[in-house]
């Protein structure tokens, strides 16, 4: 084999190494930006959403998790800066919630309004607000009932 016929075999190995890498990299695309919820207990867990859009208040759920499951409850860049939560642990009982009050009811839902939610035939829970700072993503991780929720940037 000629010396010219080894280096066109390498800068053609080259060439395809270099076309395989741009396409995995154009595979990949943008870095999506969303709203996830990350279930980092030893439970599963089921999860409803509230938050303001254009046309005012609105409740959604429910998302069920597995332990140390991960699931993107919005998808697309955020509109909003703060969310509202309330989960629901399936396998040890009790609840992750707080003080502001929205509509749910026990089968999959999307409620438009979050006043008299009794009276419309919904629940009432007390969901805890999370503080996105304006950013376009965010993912929450839902922790162990004796630590406390936390919010924070992928």
């Amino acid at each position: 084999m000629s010396t010219t016929a080894a280096s066109s075999s390498s800068a053609d190995r080259l060439r395809t190494a270099a076309l395989a890498l741009g396409l995995l990299v154009l595979a990949a695309g943008p870095a999506r930006a969303d709203l996830r919820l990350c279930n980092q207990t030893e439970s599963k867990v089921g999860v409803s959403l509230g938050y303001r859009d254009t046309q005012g208040w609105v409740t959604e759920g429910w998302w069920e998790l597995k332990p140390k499951g991960c699931e993107t409850l919005l998808s697309g860049t955020l509109a909003a800066r703060f969310y509202y939560v309330f989960a629901v642990d399936y396998t040890r009982g009790g609840e992750w919630g707080g003080r502001s009050l929205m509509c749910t009811r026990d089968a999959e839902f999307t409620i438009r309004g979050i006043e008299d939610c009794l009276a419309r035939g919904f629940d009432r829970n007390g969901f805890f607000e999370v503080d996105t700072g304006e950013q376009k993503n965010w993912t929450i991780q839902l922790t162990e009932p004796e630590r406390a929720p936390a919010a924070a940037k992928p």
